[in-house]
């Protein structure tokens, strides 16, 4: 770590501590100057240091936002108004980068390039607007010279934190994984840090837009790893729109297109905008929404992907007891756990958010507060929950601001056939197909010896079958040979398109 951002840290923290001897004077739960309590104006504190610490420490304090189960409602409400702002820096400062991406006479590639008004600033990179020789309109996006080594310093220096607070709270760690948890954090910021890999992600994001008529992706020009040319998105970010310029159509297209292509990152192509805030999204009357900034980008496998969608297809069912066993396949059981109660928590939480709108709903906070409980009750859950529970918190935030009106679940529900559709299709691949026979001859060349073990067990009378949530997913003597809810319902699918398909015309 540079000798300046050691200072940096250093100042930051002790403005913290000092603040928080200040808070410790007053008596707990007193309101302080201003009618804030002790644990606002500390929540406050640690909201103003992570923005001063810079963009990896943000990133983070938004992810805490996620994790109620981690931190104080206090500073939930702090954190979720964290956001990656940066007081302009002059062109000067950005010139050498450009200089050194894209050669000395970068300038001829633009007919002009407003370098006085930035269109965008923030702690990683600013955006300016330029015209092409062609008379396009475009956006660049530079890198803030030497951010790229603070932020995996600052990576470097949380994880060896997170390995410390494993060893010294093992009863937490049990259940909240931290270092697992940054990790997924690392992974998704790793294009922002490089804009190659950011303009793979827009063109991955694109081919996927296409299929929705109100969704757009900015079409990259040029990519190097600090510089980032792109078309402009029309019209401005959707917290700034004005709803009545917009008919209550195109509104409500726009809210379930942009629904249904963040539904297709979840739960079809297993990569999804993991920072779909209001600020990137923008919205003009008769042009699709953009969505714009795809450097962090969340990346799950299947296992995980089936487990969201089932989660949502119980919250939809309005079915608590499902959601519990979702949630619990989602992640796993501890030595302390109590599902039982779990699944008494959900019978209570999922009649709730069944059948509520934008207006009454937040799904991403809803998540939050499953998490919270299941964390009480000593369930592991994944680190990707976090990522998960952020993109889904802004999505919802961006659509409200338009067409508040939508229901969540009904979007859903209505994409859920194809969702189901494109899952089969991908059951019933080739590459599949290769991966089942597979297993089949692995699970063939290992039958004798189960079998042996099944018969000296029934010989025995030691073998019983136990149907309960309160039973870890696997132990020594309960072998983890079952077909799970997520298989039985695609092999449901495969099977009836199959029958179609056979079917004589």
């Amino acid at each position: 770590m540079s000798a300046g951002r050691g200072r940096l840290l250093l100042r930051v923290l002790t403005q913290l501590a000092r603040r928080e001897a200040a808070c410790v004077a007053k008596p707990a739960g007193r309101p302080a100057n201003g009618g804030e309590t002790t644990a606002v104006r500390r929540a406050r504190d640690l909201r103003d240091a992570l923005e001063g610490l810079g963009p990896f420490y943000i990133k983070v304090g938004q992810m805490l936002a996620t994790r109620p189960d981690i931190v104080t409602p206090e500073m939930i409400d702090e954190f979720e108004k964290l956001q990656d702002q940066a007081a302009p820096a002059p062109f000067t400062d950005f010139e050498p980068v450009l200089t050194q991406e894209l050669g000395p006479m970068w300038r001829r590639a633009f007919r002009d390039i407003d370098t006085h008004h930035p269109l965008g600033t923030a702690s990683l990179s600013q955006v300016y607007r330029a015209e092409l020789h062609s008379g396009r309109q475009v956006a660049v996006k530079i890198q803030r010279p030497g951010v790229r080594e603070t932020v995996t310093a600052d990576m470097k220096l949380m994880g060896t934190l997170a390995r410390l607070v494993a060893r010294r709270a093992r009863r937490f760690s049990e259940v909240i994984d931290v270092e697992a948890m940054l990790g997924v954090v690392f992974d998704a910021m790793r294009p922002e840090l490089d804009f190659v890999m950011e303009a793979r992600n827009m063109t991955e994001a694109a081919k996927a837009a296409a299929d929705f008529d109100h969704v757009a992706v900015p079409e990259v020009l040029q990519a190097t790893p600090r510089v980032l040319v792109q078309s402009l998105a029309p019209g401005r970010p959707i917290r700034e729109a004005d709803r009545d310029a917009f008919s209550a159509e195109e509104r409500a297209a726009i809210g379930r297109d942009l629904l249904a292509f963040m539904y297709r990152g979840y739960f079809v192509d297993c990569v999804f905008h993991a920072d779909p805030h209001p600020g990137n999204v923008f919205v003009h009357p008769g042009e699709p929404a953009t969505l714009i900034d795809w450097g962090m980008v969340g990346r799950i496998d299947r296992p995980m992907s089936t487990s969201i969608l089932l989660l949502l297809l119980n919250l939809a069912m309005n079915d608590g007891a499902g959601t519990a066993r979702a949630w619990i396949d989602m992640g796993s059981t501890t030595s302390w756990t109590n599902a039982s109660a779990f699944a008494g928590d959900m019978a209570s939480l999922v009649p709730q958010i069944a059948t509520a709108s934008l207006e009454d709903l937040n799904f991403g906070v809803t998540l939050t507060a499953v998490l919270q409980h299941s964390t009480r009750r000593g369930i592991r859950t994944s680190p990707m929950v976090s990522v998960l529970g952020k993109s889904f918190a802004n999505i919802e935030g961006s659509i409200r601001h338009l067409s508040p009106e939508l229901s969540l679940i009904d979007v859903f529900s209505d994409e859920l056939i194809g969702i189901v559709t494109g899952l089969v299709k991908e059951t019933l691949s080739p590459q599949q197909a290769i991966r089942t026979a597979l297993e089949v001859i692995t699970a063939g060349a290992a039958a004798p010896q189960q079998l042996r073990g099944v018969t000296r067990d029934l010989s025995n009378r030691d073998l019983g079958m136990r149907m309960t949530l309160n039973r870890p997913h696997s132990s020594p003597r309960e072998p983890a040979l079952r077909l799970g809810t997520a298989e039985a319902a695609l092999t449901l699918g495969a099977a009836l398109l199959w029958r179609n398909q056979s079917r004589p015309d």
